[in-house]
Formats: structure tokens, sequence, C-alpha cells
């Protein structure tokens, strides 16, 4: 009876995993009412008038790439109205003696990563109306923080994606190669505490470095979500890097090397679990992490840097988790892990559990996956 039942199960498993293989991408209408959908509860149930600090921030990124695709006023004036609550800053301290960059939720930090990204969403709003209070402060702040000779500004996984759009941004507005230069030394600053490169794939900072840091299961401990900020962030740099920037060539390897990496610790549900590398660590569905890898890869292959035939499967997989089993039906995104900074053996994270940087990464990817489509 015991095996009967076994063989039943492996046979289950076996055809539902060569359905998951099997699956299409939906249409790109389905695509767009799916991101509508989950962008429209959050507005509606959260107010603009927020803070600039990296979690609300990182909404904005996603709200204005759908902007980008929808010409949706709402979505507009929702970010702008933030800017505006927020002063057009990030911290706001106007004593640079007093300027910090380590970890701080005061507005005395400036300088720390956490409160830049919300420049990212203001040099949007710049370049769809060009009022130059829109990007002073970021100007200011940025360039205060390169007139200084330290280089460790960005020594956790996630600054990566805070800031490194920033720099490129601000170079395409101002034209100044001081952002680009210094753009690449705070990321060679970070390689150098953070990076595995056997692995391929980012330690979320350097308290988690192997062997120092062990999984559950002695294994490397790589967190998905830190690890989608980065090749999120990689992808919108080379988006705006000019084509014969000096230091290309290392960005492009070092996010091709982290497509690869992703794509094989990809669950057969489509999802990839909060510890990337071992399962069992934290086991389920986790949302922030898989919309981040989601975007990361699927902008890569819009962009003909990676292989649709090798790559593309990995969307439809993970795009049916995001859209089917993550949102729900009134629009609530699920199954994102909370603010942290790594992966939490017995941590729940179920349907109920949503947040502002989860939406914002699934609308990053439903952007991506839709522009695939329209093509």
């Amino acid at each position: 009876m015991t095996k009967t039942i076994h063989s039943l199960l492996l046979l289950l498993f076996f055809v539902t995993a060569s359905k998951i293989q099997a699956q299409s991408l939906p249409a790109a209408s389905e695509v767009l009412a799916s991101v509508t959908k989950a962008n429209d509860y959050w507005q509606k149930n959260n107010p603009a008038q927020k803070r600039a600090f990296w979690d609300h921030a990182a909404y904005h990124t996603g709200n204005m790439e759908l902007y980008a695709l929808t010409k949706n006023e709402a979505y507009r004036k929702y970010s702008e109205d933030w800017a505006v609550h927020n002063e057009w800053k990030g911290a706001k301290s106007d004593d640079k003696s007093a300027w910090k960059y380590s970890y701080g939720e005061k507005d005395d930090y400036v300088l720390f990563g956490d409160w830049q990204i919300c420049f990212q969403t203001y040099i949007d709003l710049y370049n769809l109306e060009k009022d130059p209070q829109k990007i002073a402060r970021a100007i200011e702040v940025m360039e205060y923080q390169m007139s200084t000779s330290a280089n460790d500004y960005w020594w956790w996984a996630d600054g990566l994606y805070m800031v490194m759009p920033v720099m490129t941004k601000l170079y395409k507005v101002t034209g100044k190669q001081i952002y680009l230069d210094k753009l690449y030394e705070y990321f060679t600053y970070a390689n150098s505490i953070m990076y595995d490169s056997e692995a391929k794939l980012y330690f979320r900072d350097a308290k988690y470095v192997f062997p120092k840091h062990k999984s559950a299961n002695g294994q490397k401990d790589f967190w998905a979500r830190g690890d989608g900020w980065v090749i999120a962030g990689l992808a919108k740099v080379l988006q705006d890097l000019p084509k014969n920037d000096a230091h290309r060539a290392e960005y492009l390897a070092k996010y091709k090397g982290m497509a690869e990496a992703v794509l094989k610790s990809q669950q057969p549900e489509g999802y990839w679990t909060r510890s990337m590398l071992d399962p069992l660590h934290a086991p389920g569905s986790e949302t922030s992490g898989t919309a981040f890898f989601t975007y990361g890869i699927m902008w890569g292959i819009n962009n003909g840097i990676l292989s649709k035939k090798i790559y593309l499967p990995a969307v439809k997989k993970s795009w049916s988790y995001l859209s089917k089993v993550a949102l729900q039906e009134d629009g609530k995104l699920g199954y994102v892990q909370p603010i942290g900074e790594k992966a939490i053996p017995g941590q729940v994270v179920n349907a109920e559990s949503t947040a502002d940087f989860g939406v914002g990464a699934f609308l990053l990817a439903g952007s991506e996956v839709y522009r695939y489509l329209k093509k």
C-alpha cells in the first residue's frame, strides 16, 4: 500500500512539473491587468504621504516604471505627491559636517543609501517636466559624497539597487563623468566585501560571508531579496550606462554571472526560496526576491543580453507564480518577506504578507514581461 501511494505521489510530481515546464506567458493585456490591479490596490489603501526611506522609495521605482508604460496620470501624481511631501529630499539634514552613511533612519544619515534611492524617482519625475528643484537635493548630496575620499558607501547588497541607478541617471542628466567614475569605485569596494566569485552571487553584507556564516544546513547563505536588489540594480545601470563606458564589460559580466546562478536556484514551482542555495533553510515561496529576479532576467531577454531559449522558461514559471499565487483576487500582493536582511528559519510568510517594496518589484517584473509580449 505504501509503495502504491509513493508511486502515485511521484507520478503527481512529474505531471505537475511537466505542466509547469509547458507553461506559456499570458496575453499582454492579462499581464497589464495584473500589474494594474496590484498597483491600484496599493494606492487605494496607502496614502502617498510617507517618508522617503528605502521601503517606500523602492515602491515608487516600480510605480514610475508602470507609468512609463501606461501614462496613467494617477500613477505619476501619486509619486509626485510623495516627492512633494518629502520636499524632494531623502534624509533632510542640511549640516554637512553631521552627515553619516552607516545604518540610520534619522535625518543626519544623508549619505546612507537607503535615504538616496528616492532620488531615482525624483530624477524620473524631473525628466518628465524639467523643474531644477526636483533634482537639486539629489545633485547636492551625491556631489558632496563624491567629493569625499571614502569609497565604502555601499557596504550591503541592497545599497547596489538603492544608489547605483542614481549615479547613472544623474550622469545622463548632468553629463559629468565623475558619476560613472565614482559608481565604479564604490561598486569595486562592494565587490571586495560581498561578492562570491564561485557562486557568482552576493552575500547580503560582510556578516554573512561563508564560512563565517552558514545556512541551517551548512551551506553558503545567499538571501534572495538581497541578490534580487543587485541583479535589478545592474539591469538599471546597464540600461543607462554609455555603450563605450570603460567598465561596461565588468558590469555585464557580473550581471550575466548572476543570471546563471539565479536560473539554477529557481524552484520547480517558479519561485525562489529566501536562502537561494539552501531551500530547506527557510522553505516556501517569497515574492520580493522572485519579482526582482523576474525583472532582472526579463530585462536581459528584452535587451538581447540573455538567451530567450535558455531564460524565458524561467520567466514563464516565475510570472505564473507571481500572477496566480502571490497576487490575490482583491489585488493584494502576498508572500512578501517582511523588512529584514536574511532568510529566517520558521518565519511565517503567507498570502497576507505584503509590503510596498514587494509591490514595486512586482510592477518592475510585470512591466518587463509586458514589454516582451508587446514586441
